[in-house]
């Protein structure tokens, strides 16, 4: 085993052009995606919180949820539940009552509403903002029509784990999740077809030595070079983009490991699959990279997709990990938040492990 390691790590330096790719790649894309992009956002999931349950408020509320760009998650009753929605990622925005809303609209003809966002996503968090003080400025314009004193609606706005609205909070994770993914599938396919290619496949089965474990000998060189990367991204997130890691470093590494060997898993998939070098290329990197960056949700918000395209997401790894990495670099969240999609990369990565060693020949045709 060590024997075909050593192999395959000579394999890798002695290729210029993969070594380039290798690491270029991950600094690259950090790089280009230091800034953010803006999108229209439809259908994103608030919640409220209304101590004052009167008539102004329930009048809002209702102009809210008649609203295209908003749809109503959960009513709650204290400022914990608005907390754990943020948490577990069940809500992108919340707006707060405060118990005398009316009162102070009626007597003072002046009233406060706060509004809750989760910054991470600083696109969307900025644009959701803008969204909902247009709805308030639009219900105080109603309100001056029919009243000689004017009224004033002031909301107060905050920005939750990025209260500077960086790029770097959303991209980061966005970048992390498609350079791993790509850098593994590519490599690991097109080093198994490269033996097919050059002849020498027939040499490694027929040597003492399972099938199966060569196989997973030519993974163990990516699976150590890809944590190389992982640490090259952090490395730069923190002293280049400044952006902190929150929760545990041990359980992001954990993670990272075992998403890395799921892209591996993928890679030997596509091996088994294709006969040539530009085959597997075409599948890893054109088949790979446009899921990856439609359905990780760091580019283009989910929500704003048809329903079948939505679906589909969920078959994309890279989406899951993405949700993890946000959880636990910007949120500083643990295992109990995250356990859903880990267990989800846990289980694809068995099913494309078994999948691809069970389609491997041991005897080439």
């Amino acid at each position: 085993m060590k024997a075909f390691i050593r192999k395959e790590f000579y394999h890798v330096f002695r290729d210029k052009k993969s070594l380039l790719l290798l690491f270029g790649l991950p600094i690259v894309q950090i790089t280009l995606f230091g800034f953010a992009l803006t999108n229209e956002i439809k259908n994103s999931k608030i919640t409220v919180l209304d101590y004052a349950k009167d008539e102004a408020t329930a009048f809002m509320i209702k102009r809210i949820e008649a609203s295209r760009y908003f749809e109503t998650e959960k009513h709650l009753s204290s400022r914990k539940e608005l907390e754990n929605s943020f948490k577990t990622g069940k809500a992108k925005i919340a707006v707060v009552f405060p118990a005398n809303f009316n009162q102070d609209l009626s007597h003072l003809h002046k009233a406060q509403i706060q509004i809750i966002a989760d910054g991470s996503d600083p696109n969307t968090a900025n644009t959701l903002t803008n969204y909902l003080s247009n709805i308030i400025q639009d219900y105080q314009t109603d309100l001056q029509r029919s009243s000689v004193s004017p009224y004033h609606i002031t909301p107060e706005i905050r920005m939750l784990y990025n209260p500077q609205l960086k790029g770097a909070p959303n991209f980061v994770p966005g970048v992390m999740s498609l350079v791993l993914l790509l850098i593994c599938v590519m490599m690991t396919s097109i080093s198994i077809v490269r033996e097919k290619e050059l002849g020498t496949m027939e040499i490694l089965l027929v040597s003492p030595f399972m099938p199966i474990l060569v196989i997973l000998s030519k993974a163990v060189p990516y699976l150590l070079l890809s944590l190389v990367n992982l640490l090259i991204i952090l490395l730069l997130s923190v002293f280049a983009l400044d952006l902190p890691i929150n929760g545990s470093v041990l359980l992001l590494f954990i993670i990272s490991t075992l998403y890395i060997i799921t892209s591996l898993s993928l890679g030997l998939l596509i091996s088994t699959i294709t006969t040539s070098q530009q085959a597997a290329m075409l599948i890893s990197l054109m088949g790979m990279m446009l899921p990856a960056m439609l359905f990780t949700g760091f580019m283009f918000p989910i929500e704003n997709m048809p329903l079948p395209l939505q679906i589909i997401s969920h078959l994309v790894p890279s989406r899951y990990y993405y949700i993890i990495v946000k959880a636990i670099m910007i949120k500083g969240l643990g295992i109990s938040a995250i356990w859903k999609e880990t267990l989800i990369l846990f289980g694809m990565t068995v099913f494309l492990l078994f999948l691809s060693l069970k389609k491997f020949k041991i005897r080439l045709e």
